[in-house]
């Protein structure tokens, strides 16, 4: 049986130990490492030896009582979030590891959120319960107001397969089957045994247990319970299908996909496709390995349920499905700041730098590196400074060039507030395409979505499946302020091709036309990430804090009351927000809890401001134009945005 589990935490909760005593005792490894001491056996990075946090999301494998485990240790640190989502995608079960001491957190409230948004059953793990400070039932507690009522403590009431009295009626409590055959007949262990496996797997029950990572103290102990009450099925006898959950380059520079085998089996040399629609790819597979940290082993074949790379893919893109499997994953964890790659231009190309930016940009999509032909500069996306620091030494050691970055820079979006139908038409010369598309704005945080009325005698399948591609192959910028163009329904009305003239690109040019006229004549607003907070502090403090929130554009619901403590909820921009928490701790004394948890994007406080700070001229984007081009008399010649409708062919 494969079984692939994720270790997640805030950081310094205690995960990367916890992983050590657990390779440890199933005899992965002869001796376990400490992070304090730079030889943990899943933080082999030099970066995050010498950080003592994990970086990069690596996998160990295990053997235990019959089963096969891969154990995954994901980033604790809220910089490299999308790393932990992006291994969250193919895990069986997680286990949060939350600290007896500081408790439940904000990073650890976004974990959760991340699990249930991708259906990956959870148990819990009370750590550093040897410290001063510790305490259990205080952090189930906080467990059961902040995460979930279905948590119940394992630790006294489930051992070796047998369930005490108190968690017997809980799980009946969770199941009228159950409730009904304990009332008539009482408690039969197999069916109570069986049930609970279900409920944990079908999110309905999450078990909690506790020790000490450090002391090693609990941890066998959970992790007997863990593998009997965890189950996986994955079948062999059919068509293969995975899912990309990372990319890596080797030491030679050879494109390493990571998958997760989901059914069927691969051998080398088979051939394998991914992608979809016109954008499917097959190649040929030329090497299977099975990692273990930073070691692997080559194999000739894997079946369903087994994690492993392969050589030989050159386009996969992590989320792509492979095989039978054409569903892409989308992830919720997105960078809300930008910045520029500083390097010196005198003794380094910007090609090479550019190139190497493309590489880690492969290995990690949310960077999304763009070259801006306009400036003559490189961006990137980023979750915070933490991981601008990384990356410099990244950079140095794999590719032995020094850059720097620029301060980073809020990343802003921009929707419509108005229905509006767009219009495009491109003929220059022997070239030909016309495209019309109605936009409306949709709900707050949903992206782009595409819908198609047009009829197949307009214009060919074909051609229609290459428009929504356009509107899909990048971000869009929005008039305002350059930004990307989000929380928008595009439907494709109808559109017009020439049997001879119409050629590779020209829909591209129509179809970006179409939208840059439709935004033209629509009310466009520009958008900006908040943060969802919850702060305790004591009732002294409360005033200055929601003065403080106030003062920073935020909103927030009626403070809820403690004994002496006031725990205060609401949305406030990450602009406003994002270095409060060093004035925070400052006006509580280090007493008060501040959570930060992404909260996705929102109206712009300071819409004017900003417009005014980033200057865009829509009328001179290089890559953006509203003016459509006609042909007449073997000339092509400009139609602009307001004028354009009424000479479109289509109409």
């Amino acid at each position: 049986m494969y079984k692939t589990i994720g270790l997640l935490a805030h950081v310094d909760a205690g995960k990367t130990t916890f992983s050590e005593q657990l390779l440890y005792h199933t005899k992965s490894i002869k001796h376990r490492g400490r992070v304090d001491h730079k030889d943990a056996f899943l933080d082999s990075h030099e970066i995050e030896r010498e950080r003592g946090i994990t970086v990069f999301a690596d996998q160990a494998k295990i053997g235990y009582k019959g089963s096969t485990y891969y154990v995954i240790d994901t980033p604790g640190h809220v910089d490299f979030s999308p790393e932990m989502e992006r291994a969250i995608q193919v895990m069986d079960y997680a286990i949060v590891i939350i600290s007896a001491v500081e408790g439940v957190e904000g990073h650890t409230e976004t974990v959760w959120q991340i699990l249930q948004k991708h259906s990956v059953p959870t148990f819990f793990f009370i750590n550093k319960t040897d410290r001063i400070g510790a305490s259990v039932d205080r952090v189930l507690k906080e467990i059961h107001e902040n995460i979930t009522e279905d948590v119940y403590d394992f630790a006294e009431s489930f051992n070796q397969g047998e369930l005490d009295k108190g968690l017997t009626e809980f799980i009946a409590e969770r199941s009228e089957v159950l409730l009904e055959r304990y009332m008539e007949v009482g408690f039969d262990k197999q069916l109570w045994l069986e049930t609970l496996k279900s409920m944990i797997q079908e999110n309905k029950l999450f078990p909690c247990f506790s020790g000490s990572a450090l002391k090693d103290e609990g941890i066998i102990e959970f992790f007997e319970a863990f593998d009997l009450l965890t189950k996986t099925k994955y079948v062999n006898e059919i068509d293969f299908a995975g899912r990309v959950y990372k990319i890596r380059f080797d030491d030679n520079g050879n494109r390493i996909t990571f998958i997760k085998a989901l059914q069927g089996t691969m051998s080398v040399r088979d051939h394998v496709s991914y992608g979809s629609g016109e954008d499917k790819i097959s190649e040929k597979v030329t090497q299977l390995r099975v990692y273990n940290g930073q070691k692997f082993e080559t194999v000739d074949q894997v079946e369903a349920g087994e994690l492993f790379a392969v050589s030989g893919l050159s386009k996969t893109v992590i989320g792509d499905g492979i095989g039978a499997l054409d569903e892409k994953t989308t992830f919720g964890i997105v960078p809300t700041l930008k910045s520029k790659v500083i390097y010196d231009t005198t003794t380094i190309h910007i090609k090479e730098v550019l190139e190497s930016f493309q590489r880690l940009d492969a290995e990690d999509p949310s960077l999304l590196t763009h070259w801006d032909e306009h400036l003559q500069e490189i961006h990137i996306h980023v979750m915070g400074v933490i991981q601008l620091e990384v990356l410099e030494q990244v950079v140095k050691e794999r590719f032995g060039f020094d850059v720097s970055f620029g301060d980073p820079k809020i990343l802003y979006k921009e929707t419509i507030e108005t229905p509006v139908t767009g219009y495009g038409h491109f003929e220059p010369l022997r070239h030909y395409a016309e495209v019309h598309i109605h936009l409306e704005p949709t709900e707050r945080n949903s992206g782009i979505t595409f819908a198609n009325v047009c009829h197949a005698n307009d214009l060919s399948n074909g051609n229609q499946n290459l428009i929504r591609h356009h509107m899909f192959e990048r971000s869009h910028h929005g008039l305002l302020t350059g930004s990307a163009v989000t929380d928008l329904r595009v439907t494709l009305l109808t559109g017009k091709a020439h049997n001879k003239h119409t050629s590779g690109g020209d829909f591209r040019e129509a179809t970006y036309r179409a939208l840059r006229q439709g935004l033209e004549k629509a009310k466009n607003i520009v958008l900006e990430p908040y943060y969802h907070f919850k702060i305790k502090v004591e009732i002294d403090s409360m005033g200055r804090v929601l003065s403080d929130i106030q003062h920073a554009s935020g909103t927030f619901s009626p403070p809820e009351m403690t004994e002496d403590k006031a725990i205060i909820s609401g949305k406030v921009p990450v602009a406003t927000f994002m270095n409060y928490s060093t004035e925070f701790a400052s006006i509580t004394q280090g007493k008060g809890t501040l959570r930060l948890m992404f909260g996705g994007y929102d109206y712009c406080h300071n819409q004017d401001e900003v417009i005014e700070t980033i200057g865009y001229n829509k009328d001179a984007d290089p890559e953006y134009t509203s003016t459509s081009i006609f042909c007449a008399k073997g000339h092509g010649y400009k139609v602009p945005w307001d004028q354009a409708e009424k000479e479109m062919h289509g109409l």
